[in-house]
């Protein structure tokens, strides 16, 4: 890209844009002509800065149609989450095609979001394929054998390291725990237990071993076509189920393909195990997902929302992106209105510190999709306006000084810049990112300021919409000359997240194109 001094009309453009009040048809001028294909800048414009935490909505049967997904993007959907533990992969690439389609079309970016179906115990066949009525105070077998059809005595397990896996006493739940056995005995090929409630067992349903270990794979041989599907789909974030370690992050990011694509893993917590071994999940991991669905039937369900808002906190001190998951809005797969409770969820969620929340059922197969997300926007709107950002960045600068006295120059930068935006009542922060790394960095200071991410990289922009309060822009080159930083202003006048005379601050780097140099904090006050 030629320099501002090459060009007159440039030259003069860019002393317009700095030094004089300009009249709207001047402005729309300058910002036409930055936007020029002969000045080689095409930019996506962003989704409006006015939901700073951000929202995942989960595919399917009530939402794969073209003109449900561009509503959904319409009302505020972020990333598109794609649950391989149903469908077929003709069916996915179809539903990839069609959001990054429609995001074209809206000039904006939606990260797409492979959740894998991950290890997991369930129930097999039933005789006849029917459910069966479990009573109270009988004995119910379980078995390895998965050639049995079961029936209301007994039933076959996926799991063939069950009986190594449990011993007299412990608690066996099936069916997110609506139906509870304790073991009474252990044998090599079955664990006889008695039945601690009355209940309907169904086939193919979800056991857990509260408590337990699993001797399972960390990746499934379907999750690794799964991901495999993904990597040629150019997916950008992988959510891998049932992470219990670091070893099974390091696996996944080890498949093929998927380290040298670039593409985020976002490791699920859904076991003791995966609690036990936090830390070193996440400093292995991109994100973490709060999948309370799973953890809420492995642990106590009263202890869930602590250990949410530890994870949370953790995450927050890390700059890592955090997604609070699971029933959040479930009332509305049937009815048009959450319940109270479901609000104040989500609204504790943001008050936690979340960087995303999700919707799966609402909004995969419910009946009110696009008021889902709807919705689930207006209460983020209105907790985060309750926050006290000031409050948060000085919690979390406090926090980092004291785990790292001498901190290194990316995070004295970002925290730094968050600082400044503070003090001088700035509206927007603007960064120039090759990873987003910086970015997420500025996020964790929790500025009040929406921060605007320039990158000219597809899946950084994409990757950026999981953490909470960045905006991301996406151009064809960073230059530098600030030709780019000019247009990313006029585009945010345009949607409204800044006017003239509001002050902004500018993080950027010396050496364009390199990641890790960023280095440079300046302020502008917008013509």
């Amino acid at each position: 890209m030629a320099a501002t001094s090459e060009n007159p009309l440039k030259r003069k453009l860019s002393a317009d844009v700095m030094t004089e009040d300009m009249t709207p048809t001047k402005r729309a001028k300058v910002r036409a002509f930055y936007m020029s294909e002969t000045y080689g800048q095409t930019m996506e414009v962003p989704f409006s800065a006015e939901v700073r935490t951000k929202i995942i909505c989960t595919i399917g049967p009530a939402s794969a149609n073209e003109a449900m997904i561009r509503g959904l993007v319409m009302c505020g959907m972020s990333v598109a989450r794609l649950n391989f533990s149903h469908g077929k992969h003709e069916w996915f690439a179809e539903v990839i095609a069609t959001v990054r389609r429609v995001a074209a079309e809206l000039n904006r970016t939606v990260a797409v979001m492979l959740d894998t179906k991950g290890p997991e115990v369930r129930t097999c066949s039933l005789a006849g394929g029917e459910s069966v009525m479990l009573h109270k105070d009988t004995t119910f077998t379980l078995l390895t054998d998965t050639s049995v059809d079961g029936d209301d005595t007994r039933v076959a397990t996926t799991y063939p390291g069950l009986p190594q896996s449990v011993e007299v006493g412990d608690y066996i739940l099936i069916d997110d725990g609506l139906i509870r056995l304790r073991v009474t005995e252990v044998h090599t090929d079955s664990v006889v237990t008695t039945v601690l409630n009355s209940g309907q067992l169904g086939q193919n349903k979800g056991v857990n071993l509260p408590g337990k270990e699993y001797d399972l794979p960390a990746v499934t041989a379907k999750d690794r076509a799964d991901i495999a599907f993904g990597v040629e789909q150019n997916v950008d974030i992988i959510a891998a189920s049932f992470i219990r370690n670091k070893a099974n992050v390091d696996e996944v990011r080890a498949l093929p393909g998927v380290a040298d694509a670039g593409i985020h893993i976002v490791s699920k917590i859904e076991s003791t195990e995966g609690l036990t071994n936090f830390d070193e999940i996440l400093a292995a991991s991109d994100g973490i997902m709060v999948a309370r669905g799973d953890l809420g039937v492995e642990i106590p369900i009263e202890k869930v929302c602590n250990e949410q808002k530890k994870m949370i906190s953790k995450c927050n001190q890390a700059g890592k992106p955090v997604i609070t998951a699971t029933q959040m809005l479930d009332s509305m797969i049937r009815n048009p209105r959450p319940t109270r409770a479901e609000c104040t969820d989500v609204a504790n969620a943001v008050f936690d510190g979340t960087d995303c929340v999700m919707l799966s059922g609402e909004t995969a197969s419910g009946l009110y999709p696009l008021e889902a997300v709807q919705v689930m926007a207006r209460i983020c709107v209105e907790s985060e306006a309750a926050l006290s950002f000031r409050e948060r960045f000085e919690k979390t600068r406090a926090t980092q000084l004291a785990l790292t006295p001498v901190i290194n120059h990316a995070e004295a930068i970002a925290s730094s810049a968050v600082k400044t935006a503070t003090d001088i009542g700035a509206k927007l922060i603007v960064v120039l990112t090759e990873t987003g790394r910086t970015a997420r960095l500025l996020s964790k200071y929790f500025p009040e300021a929406v921060i605007l991410a320039i990158t000219a990289s597809p899946k950084t922009a994409a990757q950026l919409l999981l953490t909470r309060s960045v905006t991301p822009i996406k151009v064809n080159q960073i230059d530098v000359n600030d030709n780019v930083i000019r247009a990313a202003l006029f585009e945010a006048v345009d949607s409204q997240m800044i006017e003239s005379g509001d002050a902004v601050v500018v993080v950027s780097g010396t050496i364009v194109g390199q990641s890790g140099a960023t280095n440079t904090l300046r302020t502008l006050v917008v013509p």
